[in-house]
């Protein structure tokens, strides 16, 4: 009899976030895993961009909306949704970043955490 594969929570959460980060044409979506680095604040940080305010507006407004109505989780903080060039939401496990694609180009988050493990999502058109 073949083993069932079950996802963890973490695993349901993270594909939710990026499923609805694709949902409002994210771009360049990547996970990084950070459970096997000593000490870090969360288990992934996923990071997207989006060409506009509103995109990334939009894109907060889908994660935080799908989220909560597909596996019912709010986030523990948010913040940046005022401005919309760099929004953070925080549900432990996974810390999610929108940014403008100038905002993300100068902070490079992904190079400050370059020894977690990288996972590229496509972007659907």
């Amino acid at each position: 009899m073949a083993k069932k594969i079950v996802k963890d929570d973490t695993e349901i959460l993270l594909t939710e976030i990026i499923t609805s980060m694709q949902d409002k044409k994210a771009k360049d979506i990547v996970s990084i895993n950070l459970s096997k680095i000593e000490n870090s604040i969360t288990k992934y940080f996923v990071i997207c961009n989006g060409n506009s305010t509103t995109q990334v507006d939009s894109i907060f407004n889908n994660v935080m909306e799908k989220v909560n109505e597909n596996i019912n989780m709010k986030p523990f903080h948010k913040e940046g949704y005022e401005n919309s060039e760099w929004i953070l939401i925080d549900y432990f496990d996974i810390v999610v970043h929108i940014f403008i694609k100038d905002v993300r180009n100068f902070y490079k988050l992904e190079e400050l955490w370059a020894d977690g493990v990288f996972k590229k999502y496509e972007n659907i058109d």
